[in-house]
């Protein structure tokens, strides 16, 4: 797995929900699977089905979260804000629009309420590394060529 950049706050976040995923969920995800097994036939019965399900997701989710620990870099939000990179907010408008959208750039698991992520891989995010105030930059969408200017860039603190 390529490296992740993700605030020290993501990091942290990542942490706890390891922490609480491979100690309490595992807990009641058993107890869970156990209520439902003492229902009777396992075959026919939903309770355990869906118990064994939600075991799956949550062990699926811990190895992803142990995969992006392993390969986190800590980005942090002190650095210069000149350019675009990982782990700034950027301020985008749309050829043809006024209204600037504002974005962070970085890994998914940034959550931030009101505050859209946009990942250094994406085309987007490609198209913006390295950008400045001012600059155009184009990239490939969906629906074809897409071309924005980078407006503003600030750190993650000053996110609206």
């Amino acid at each position: 797995m390529s490296e992740v950049e993700i605030s020290q706050a993501t990091y942290d976040a990542l942490v706890q929900e390891l922490e609480e995923l491979t100690t309490q969920g595992r807990i009641e995800i058993a107890k869970a699977i156990e209520a439902a097994r003492a229902l009777g036939d396992l075959s026919e019965n939903g309770d355990y089905h869906a118990a064994k399900d939600a075991q799956g997701k949550m062990e699926a989710r811990i190895r992803q979260i142990q995969q992006i620990l392993q390969s986190a870099r800590v980005v942090s939000a002190d650095l210069p804000t000149d350019e675009v990179r990982p782990g700034v907010v950027v301020g985008l408008r749309y050829e043809g629009e006024d209204d600037v959208e504002h974005y962070l750039v970085g890994s998914i698991e940034e959550r931030h309420p009101g505050l859209e992520v946009v990942s250094p891989t994406s085309p987007l995010g490609e198209a913006l590394l390295g950008a400045r105030v001012g600059a155009w930059v184009e990239y490939e969408a969906p629906r074809g060529t897409l071309k924005v200017q980078v407006v503003e860039i600030g750190p993650l603190k000053t996110a609206r």
